[in-house]
């Protein structure tokens, strides 16, 4: 089993994705020997006519000044996309659409759930690109990539590999989507974070290992004390201390008229990821 159709979602405004996510998303489908497609979409801005505002400042002119510099972004990005893929070998396939920038979300969702898996690059700072991803995460029915859009790994590796386990549906579905990463793993470690809730089931850690090592998985199990600490800080240090290539977790949320609302850790993640995260609801 193996992906063998991935899409990048691109963010054009109102900043541009990094091209270090971009060269780290190339790298990863270079990797797992996967097509890489890559989206990105110019946006429209709708301005209402006879707006008094259009007698103090020119709100047309900003707004053609805000699509243009959305289109150059788009061009830019899939140019340096192409670039990569074509000096890395990676089979790549662009697209290009124009939309409006309430749309660009549903959109991107639409094209991941004909693909194995999504790759979003994030900033920590930027609830636009979050909100993207969340929306991709939450309406694609596919597993999601996310990557730091600030400090992405100038390489993709996966040398070792976190699953953060709880016993729920979500992180066992996060585990059987992510398989195909975890079987080329060096090493895969279950964090299991002790004291932190309460797990609901009579299944221990090792059983999960267990079943991994059936695939051929190299696996440990961690159990860590929470300590008082959040699940977000614990997955921070202990991906830092054993210096985890890629993190897998369940995402937990739904969203209601566009709000999301999301569980503790997936929260956490989402604003700062702290290494490459697989997300899977």
């Amino acid at each position: 089993m193996n992906y063998r159709d991935v899409l990048l979602g691109l963010t054009t405004y109102p900043e541009a994705s990094s091209s270090g996510a971009v060269k780290w998303a190339v790298s990863l489908a270079e990797l797992l020997d996967c097509r890489l497609t890559a989206f990105a979409a110019d946006i429209k801005v709708e301005v209402p006519g006879r707006l008094l505002g259009n007698l103090l400042i020119d709100i047309s002119a900003l707004a053609a000044a805000e699509m243009n510099k959305s289109r150059m972004n788009a061009s830019e990005l899939l140019a340096a996309f192409t670039h990569e893929a074509e000096k890395r070998g990676v089979p790549h396939v662009e697209i290009h659409e124009q939309c409006l920038v309430s749309a660009v979300p549903d959109l991107m969702a639409d094209y991941a759930r004909m693909k194995d898996l999504t790759i979003m690059p994030v900033p920590v700072i930027d609830f636009v690109d979050q909100w993207y991803a969340e929306t991709v995460v939450f309406q694609s029915g596919r597993p999601v990539l996310i990557v730091s859009d600030q400090s992405p790994p100038a390489q993709a590796k996966l040398d070792t590999v976190a699953v953060a386990w709880d016993f729920s549906r979500t992180a066992a579905r996060a585990v059987a989507d992510a398989l195909p990463l975890l079987e080329r793993a060096k090493l895969v470690r279950i964090l299991c974070v002790l004291n932190e809730k309460s797990f609901g089931s009579s299944r221990g850690s090792s059983e999960l290992a267990a079943h991994l090592a059936h695939h051929g998985v190299n696996v440990v199990v961690d159990e860590v004390d929470a300590g008082g600490r959040t699940i977000g800080a614990v997955m921070e240090r202990f991906t830092a201390d054993h210096q985890v290539d890629l993190l897998v977790m369940g995402a937990y949320g739904h969203s209601r008229f566009r709000e999301f609302i999301l569980g503790g850790a997936t929260k956490s993640v989402m604003a700062r990821p702290p290494v490459p995260t697989f997300l899977s609801h």
